[in-house]
């Protein structure tokens, strides 16, 4: 009996995806709810499982295409096991040097980013030393073995198939945007299209966070199982300055202002195939704990790419931290339908006057870029000086002041 494998239901206004690659192939054994094939949406990968154990007939669509909910993109013969199988009629077309991994098992342990590089690279990943937990492959071993195998050999493939002709001895590779880079570069386009931006700066003295962090931290991972970041004390101070000043919490919708009584706050985090803001919700009822959990979940999700459409959807407010790569200062960029976006910056020592004298203290670049056509810069400005103020004075986020 030959079943059909459709695109599944993708969430909320999201009509197609983009094969992103094939995890098993046309021959192979499958079980029921193993996955077959990892689809591309505008936020997230999404793994298609096969509805039933059997055999993989054959594939209807290949890696790159695009497909909408409800399209057959694969068939499955049901019951069979290792029985052969015909060949695909549109199977994805990788590089000729790029396996796929070698048996059923290694794919159940690569993680979705690091099958895609091991198929992009035309790497073996039995042949490489996993530093990941457990001994798990990650995506930067992967990229580290496809440079040491690459080097003093021929071109790598590119984007459709063939090899960039060498020029002199350097090489160029021409790979096609993920449908979330492309979703990435059109949205923060269309920000700078349509929102008024601008951005106000201020300097944080993180003297009293870095103390309470350090007096508090070990009892604190003792009993919420979680690390006492930085991050927790910024979104509290957040969701202060958005209470009292609504409109950098709200959002235009046509002629109309969108104003919330709740915070939800989006926080940058770095998956493998660039930014994505999943959603700490009800920001402003959370603990640290509770906090500094939904983060540290979330960096997990996006670092394993097991990121859901939920985990992304709505948002009123964005945090940003370039400082964890080191950026000194930046202008961030909204986040749409959002209307503001805090930057967090990396720490450093340097002069500063306190009671006129000259002392050295441990100071932050904060920045708050907003559309301007709904936030005044009076409002700007004194939303990041209430964050200012609780980061210096961190009692303010105790008795709500």
């Amino acid at each position: 009996m030959t079943i059909e494998v459709k695109v599944p239901v993708l969430g909320e206004s999201v009509t197609e995806a983009t094969v992103g690659e094939w995890l098993k192939q046309p021959g192979d054994a499958v079980k029921a709810d193993e996955p077959i094939v990892s689809l591309e949406t505008d936020k997230v990968a999404v793994e298609v499982p096969a509805p039933a154990d059997g055999v993989l007939a054959e594939h209807t669509v290949a890696v790159g295409d695009t497909v909408e909910v409800g399209a057959v993109i694969a068939r499955l013969s049901e019951g069979g096991a290792g029985a052969a199988a015909p060949a695909a009629k549109a199977a994805p077309a990788p590089a000729a040097s790029a396996p796929a991994p070698a048996t059923a098992e290694d794919a159940q342990t690569l993680s979705p980013a690091v099958r895609r590089a091991v198929l992009e690279h035309g790497v073996d990943p039995s042949t490489i030393k996993g530093t990941g937990k457990d001994g798990r492959l990650t995506k930067e071993d992967v990229l580290t073995a496809a440079k040491a195998k690459d080097s003093g050999t021929a071109a790598p493939a590119t984007g459709n198939g063939q090899a960039a002709a060498p020029a002199a001895g350097r090489n160029v590779e021409r790979v096609k945007m993920t449908r979330l880079r492309q979703t990435i570069a059109k949205r923060l386009k269309s920000a700078q299209d349509t929102a008024a931006l601008l951005t106000t700066f201020n300097d944080v003295d993180m003297s009293a966070v870095i103390a309470a962090r350090n007096t508090y931290k070990d009892l604190f991972e003792k009993k919420h199982n979680v690390r006492l970041g930085f991050m927790g004390f910024f979104a509290k101070a957040a969701c202060l300055a958005l209470k009292d000043v609504p409109s950098v919490n709200a959002q235009i919708d046509g002629d109309d202002i969108v104003y919330h009584d709740f915070v939800d706050i989006s926080v940058a985090v770095s998956a493998p195939n660039g930014l994505v803001v999943p959603v700490v919700r009800d920001c402003d009822k959370l603990s640290f704990a509770g906090i500094e959990k939904a983060i540290a979940d979330y960096g997990k999700k996006a670092k394993d790419g097991t990121l859901t459409m939920d985990d992304m959807k709505g948002g009123t407010f964005t945090i940003s931290n370039g400082g964890v790569f080191g950026s000194l200062m930046s202008t961030p960029i909204i986040n749409p339908p959002q209307s503001a976006v805090l930057g967090l910056h990396r720490i450093e020592d340097r002069p500063v006057v306190v009671d006129g004298q000259i002392v050295v203290r441990p100071m932050m670049y904060i920045a708050l870029s907003y559309d301007h056509r709904l936030i005044d810069g009076r409002e700007a400005v004194t939303a990041l000086k209430i964050i200012k103020e609780a980061i210096e004075d961190p009692t303010r986020l105790l008795i709500d002041l």
